[in-house]
């Protein structure tokens, strides 16, 4: 294929601002792969992004990360037969790029990886008709899947990530403050793993319903409710784990409040940038707070084992496709509020 050839991407110009431009189809490095984007997911961080309270995303920029769609070029030297990215092969792909060689990647810690890049923040993604990708990082996909599914691996991973970092057993219980798709994601993470005491709470009685439908034990509306005294009727003394997937000051406190003394606390949600929490009560509770951010390639690849297995099905009330000409539409209404479903999939060519 010609690099001399131009795509239609959707191209991030500024706050509020975003719109399809014709650009060049990717150039490819030595061992990337040229991938034709079939799907590309909306992620909650590119929302951020897009109002611009994101200081990693530098416009104009093509987001886009959460993807998957069939490999049509291949650089020199990639060895054909033991590379997971055939020409012609549909694939989904880890858009996380570390180098392997830092103290973090020796730590077996890669996400955490000092010059780490990720595909639609520090290079192209996957708004667009092409994306280049390294070919290691690739993963083909079985008939049995869609290339929508595909397209949730990534965030279902970074959800991975956030349930291991609780270290909950099955016989204990999980507070999940947040239903939009890492909350829901994280619901499924936990159930495949034989969790049965989860609690998730949400303004919305739609996502609140999805959950419920997914296996969540109860729901707490927070319209309606207070978390932490609704968290003491069910279990009283407090639950044992907890997920803040939203990340404002509110969620972050009631999520100190509702864990049990010695309990864990994991934050995913990457909404206020700072938030006061009451650290003589962390000390005298010896409540332990992580942060859980992106994800191993293990987690990526049980994230991709589980999909494998069927664990997210693509019904039409949380999951709905649009196609990428109407992609600053869609941004412009997940802010708004104003968008039934719970995760957006833009359908690409």
């Amino acid at each position: 294929m010609s690099n001399t050839q131009h795509m239609e991407a959707l191209t991030w110009l500024g706050p509020r601002t975003m719109e399809l431009r014709s650009t060049r189809i990717p150039d490819l490095k030595a061992g990337e792969v040229l991938i034709k984007v079939s799907a590309a997911g909306i992620c909650g961080s590119e929302l951020s992004g897009y109002l611009g309270e994101n200081s990693l995303r530098k416009p104009p920029l093509v987001m886009g990360h959460e993807a998957a769609g069939q490999v049509v070029q291949l650089t020199e030297g990639i060895f054909h037969d033991n590379s997971p990215a055939r020409l012609d092969t549909r694939v989904t792909f880890n858009p996380l790029i570390t180098c392997g060689q830092c103290d973090r990647c020796r730590a077996n810690r890669p996400n955490l990886c000092r010059i780490r890049q990720i595909i639609g923040i520090h290079r192209p993604g996957a708004f667009a008709g092409y994306v280049a990708v390294p070919a290691h990082l690739c993963y083909p996909l079985p008939d049995t899947m869609s290339t929508s599914i595909a397209s949730l691996t990534e965030p279902l991973a970074c959800s991975v990530r956030a349930v291991s970092l609780t270290h909950v057993q099955p016989e204990q219980s999980l507070l999940i403050l947040g239903a939009g798709p890492i909350g829901l994601f994280c619901l499924a993470a936990a159930k495949a793993l034989g969790i049965q005491k989860i609690v998730i709470s949400d303004m919305s009685p739609s996502r609140l319903a999805i959950a419920s439908r997914w296996g969540a034990q109860a729901t707490i509306n927070v319209g309606e409710q207070d978390v932490v005294d609704t968290i003491q009727k069910l279990f009283p003394g407090g639950v044992d784990t907890v997920i803040d997937a939203v990340g404002l000051n509110s969620t972050r406190s009631q999520a100190v409040q509702a864990v049990v003394p010695g309990g864990q606390v994991v934050f995913i949600g990457l909404h206020h940038e700072s938030s006061p929490l009451e650290a003589n009560y962390l000390v005298r509770q010896e409540v332990t707070i992580s942060g859980s951010f992106s994800y191993t390639p293990v987690d990526f690849d049980l994230a991709f084992g589980y999909l494998q297995q069927g664990l997210l099905q693509a019904e039409t009330d949380w999951l709905e496709e649009r196609p990428l000409a109407g992609g600053a539409a869609a941004f412009a209404e997940l802010i708004a509020g104003s968008v039934a479903a719970t995760k957006i999939v833009l359908r690409v060519g």
